[in-house]
């Protein structure tokens, strides 16, 4: 990892966070005037840049125009004074990081630093590498035994019978394994046969003669034709029909195929990657999928996993996606809340990658600000996520419990086992089931997200109970006035009103 960078003509500041940041073992280097910090940059980069605004000679505003057109994915932290509030806002407007205001608390300074630090390691993630779009994104586990499983693969010409979700990413899959084939300079063409009608897809595969029937007005190649000495890629062949199985077949089996209306049998040199997100074997009990052809497809069969068994990939995915989806646009890319992310990663996303696809550029067109909260997501999302209930086990039932924007199932004992959903003390359990999954999570400030929680609620129920009046409510919790006034802004609770 990069060092940060402290540029600030005061020595007292620039040794205060040197020991700061030593302390939680994180490298700095450290300039006197905003120049040699520039001369500094035709060499080499920080993880992340803080300045002073006012300095002689070059300013840190000058220092923060200057990286941001030539390293727009740098954070930078302007210092500044608190009365200097002009400053402040051409800072955000140069689009800087976040800004400290003099004299500031030092721990908070380095977990600002902190924070810019995981979102500069975040875009370092998403953007190093080669320049050209990664074939496929994903750390998870199950991510790397597809990896593997196409590198083992990469030097053959055996048949793959690719499985998984809509969207989870099977042409994607089937790509990788032609780029990394001996084919890899040959055709690469897909075809998704469930969006083809049944009258035309035979022709779509095999071509036709010129005559062969009413519009075939001149010779044409088919796919199979097209991806000659290359790949063909079969997607959704568990909704090919009965007939052009026997066809397919055939052609796998001995490798010759006739056009629609042809005499002259044509040979193949092909290799036919298969996909679908039905179960074969399912439709070849019921008497809709050949068995022969299903045994000739299924020679390796490689299992994409969804979304839902991929979560710690979604925030690697949305970050590549909103970088992809702003480059389209030409606009600056939009990033995510810890608590966005995390509810986009408690999500099922039935559509799987595309879904997430879609969502960014939604998110990308649509959401107002650069840093994208739970509340600017689409409300179809929210809304879904706040009424979703997971079917319930045995001897216990679920309880919804919110935890950063997201609604987590949490399992409450039924009567016999501890405390029972009704009985007063039943909330204690449903607190420590949360603090216990979170800790065993990994969460940090645990006391912090449940506190917030339990304020929110407690004040949410008494203004339901004085119809929004927030004075009586504060009279109710024994709490000032000023200060439900203040959670009530903090929170972001609406619904109140003045007695």
């Amino acid at each position: 990892m990069k060092p940060i960078w402290i540029v600030d003509d005061d020595e007292s500041i620039r040794w205060v966070l040197e020991k700061a940041l030593a302390r939680e073992n994180l490298a700095t280097k450290s300039f006197a005037n905003a120049r040699d910090a520039i001369a500094a940059l035709e060499f080499e980069t920080p993880q992340v840049l803080v300045s002073d605004i006012r300095m002689p000679g070059d300013s840190g505003l000058d220092l923060l125009q200057l990286v941001k057109s030539r390293f727009p994915g740098l954070p930078v932290i302007i210092i500044t004074a608190f009365s200097d509030l002009d400053s402040a806002v051409a800072a955000f407007q140069g689009g800087a990081f976040e800004y400290l205001a003099k004299p500031f608390d030092i721990d908070k300074a380095v977990e600002l630093i902190r924070r810019a630090l995981d979102e500069s390691l975040r875009e370092t993630s998403v953007e190093s590498g080669p320049s050209e779009t990664p074939e496929i994104l994903g750390q998870a586990p199950a991510m790397q035994e597809v990896f593997r499983a196409i590198g083992r693969l990469s030097q053959s010409n055996v048949t793959v019978l690719i499985t998984g979700e809509s969207g989870s990413g099977k042409e994607l899959v089937a790509r990788a394994l032609h780029k990394h084939s001996p084919r890899a300079s040959q055709p690469f063409i897909a075809l998704n046969t469930a969006a083809i009608p049944k009258d035309l897809l035979e022709s779509e595969l095999f071509g036709h003669e010129r005559g062969a029937f009413t519009g075939a007005q001149t010779t044409r190649r088919g796919r199979f034709e097209q991806a000659e000495n290359g790949t063909l890629f079969l997607d959704e062949i568990g909704d090919m029909p009965f007939d052009l199985q026997t066809r397919l077949l055939r052609v796998l089996s001995d490798g010759h195929f006739y056009r629609v209306g042809g005499h002259q049998p044509l040979k193949a040199n092909v290799r036919v990657i298969t996909a679908t997100h039905q179960n074969l074997e399912q439709r070849v009990r019921e008497g809709l999928f050949r068995e022969d052809l299903y045994h000739r497809l299924n020679v390796i069969r490689l299992r994409l996993p969804s979304l839902r068994e991929r979560r710690e990939d979604i925030p690697i995915l949305v970050r590549h996606f909103l970088v992809q989806s702003a480059k389209q646009l030409g606009v600056e890319a939009k990033r995510m809340s810890d608590a966005t992310l995390q509810f986009l990663s408690g999500l099922d996303l039935p559509g799987n990658v595309r879904q997430l696809e879609n969502l960014c550029n939604w998110i990308t067109v649509m959401a107002p600000g650069q840093t994208v909260e739970v509340k600017d997501l689409p409300l179809e999302l929210t809304q879904e996520q706040g009424s979703a209930t997971n079917a319930p086990a045995p001897a216990e039932h679920y309880a919804p419990v919110q935890h950063h924007g997201t609604v987590m199932a949490i399992p409450v004992p039924e009567a016999g086992h501890h405390a029972t959903a009704g009985s007063p003390d039943a909330w204690l359990g449903l607190l420590e089931a949360q603090a216990a999954t979170m800790l065993s999570g990994g969460q940090q400030e645990v006391m912090a997200v449940l506190g917030r929680q339990f304020e929110s609620a407690l004040i949410r129920t008494a203004l339901k109970h004085t119809h929004g009046r927030k004075n009586d409510a504060a009279v109710r919790l024994g709490i000032g006035r000023n200060t439900i006034t203040r959670k009530i802004a903090e929170l972001g609770i609406d619904g109140a009103k003045d007695d």
